[in-house]
């Protein structure tokens, strides 16, 4: 992998002194490209992300509503047009495939946290308002998380 080899494990466990954000909580903070999973002893787990570009973030409270391993993609509306190229599918565990090893589909749109295909964007502002973590980081928070689990985007 160009620029060096990637951790084994990227993600760490952090004092995060929030009182408000209920245990088994994500946030993930766009200005630090990070993702935290709130533990209920005044830790999280937290893990580095790749977040929406300029013009293509969002901010608010949502939840996860779906729970996918090695999932197919197809582009959405915006992204094929700025993509005409892209297939309308690609397949599940394809090395094209953006989405990476598991992704959580998250409620009141077209978004995600997904692993990645391309690992180096983790940490970088790369994408249409997805959140984007290393596969192993992706497999470890799947396994963490139920459908239901509340996800904060704050800036």
């Amino acid at each position: 992998m160009a620029g060096g080899a990637m951790p084994a494990q990227a993600r760490e466990v952090v004092p995060y002194g929030d009182p408000s954000v209920a245990p088994g909580s994500v946030v993930i903070s766009i200005s630090q490209r990070r993702l935290y999973l709130i533990n209920g002893d005044g830790t999280a787990i937290r893990y580095p992300v790749a977040v929406g570009r300029p013009g293509k973030q969002w901010v608010g409270a949502t939840q996860i509503d779906g729970k996918y391993v090695a999932p197919a993609w197809s582009p959405p509306a915006e992204v094929k047009r700025d993509n005409p190229r892209l297939p309308n599918l690609i397949a599940g565990g394809s090395p094209s495939n953006p989405m990476g090893a598991a992704a959580m589909t998250l409620a009141g749109g077209q978004y995600a946290i997904h692993g990645t295909n391309r690992p180096s964007s983790v940490g970088t502002f790369a994408s249409y308002g997805c959140v984007r973590m290393y596969n192993q980081d992706v497999v470890d928070l799947y396994g963490r998380v139920n459908v239901g689990t509340q996800v904060y985007m704050t800036r």
